[in-house]
């Protein structure tokens, strides 16, 4: 019994084994199809045709042909498949599977044909189970892994109270703090048209005064 035991749970590692092949192969087709501009885009007979004419899927296609965003997803799910075939980064993979096939499945719900976006749900759901497979198969590590990252923090020191009354205006600051770089690489970019504005801001300011 106990060698039986032993020949199930090999066969479960090396059905792992060839889960993780399985979604890290898919993800590199489909990661480097992104990046050679071979999955997104219109024809040229599509792109004469008015965007009334064209379906959901049609106009979802062509949006997403434009960068960043192409190279952005194809890059991703090229890393999450790298990941998933090294054991020492298998669960980082696994994890980065996850929002990235729920994004295509809500995506191929929301744009495809009825029929097409049914077949692609069930595909993308069956890859998805695959991927929950690896974490159960690992469960120890995940289990301690959730553990760690809701056993809560504390402070590294005490703030006096009034400072947490000020978290509203110190975030507000902080947001628009965000605006400097942009300023600044506007201003480096087209100086003259920057110094432009900014003047007539203050002329606009000194004869409201």
């Amino acid at each position: 019994m106990k060698a039986l035991n032993l020949n199930k749970a090999k066969i479960f590692d090396y059905f792992i084994l060839v889960i993780r092949f399985l979604l890290a192969y898919t993800f590199i087709r489909y990661g480097y199809s992104k990046l050679t501009d071979g999955q997104f885009g219109l024809n040229e007979n599509e792109l004469l045709q008015p965007i009334k004419d064209l379906n959901l899927m049609k106009v979802g296609w062509y949006l997403f042909s434009f960068q960043p965003f192409s190279y952005f997803i194809g890059v991703s799910q090229i890393l999450c498949a790298i990941f998933l075939l090294f054991n020492r980064t298998v669960l980082l993979g696994a994890l980065l599977f996850l929002p990235i096939a729920a994004n295509i499945l809500i995506i191929d719900l929301t744009i495809m044909p009825k029929q097409m976006a049914n077949a692609f749900a069930f595909r993308l759901s069956f890859y998805i189970l695959l991927d929950l497979l690896i974490f159960y198969h690992y469960r120890e590590k995940v289990i301690n892994a959730f553990k760690s990252l809701t056993s809560g923090i504390k402070f590294k020191f005490k703030h006096h109270f009034s400072l947490y009354l000020l978290l509203p205006l110190f975030a507000l600051v902080l947001e628009f703090s965000s605006a400097i770089p942009t300023a600044i690489f506007i201003f480096l970019k087209e100086p003259q048209k920057s110094w432009n504005y900014i003047t007539s801001i203050v002329n606009v300011l000194l004869k409201n005064i």
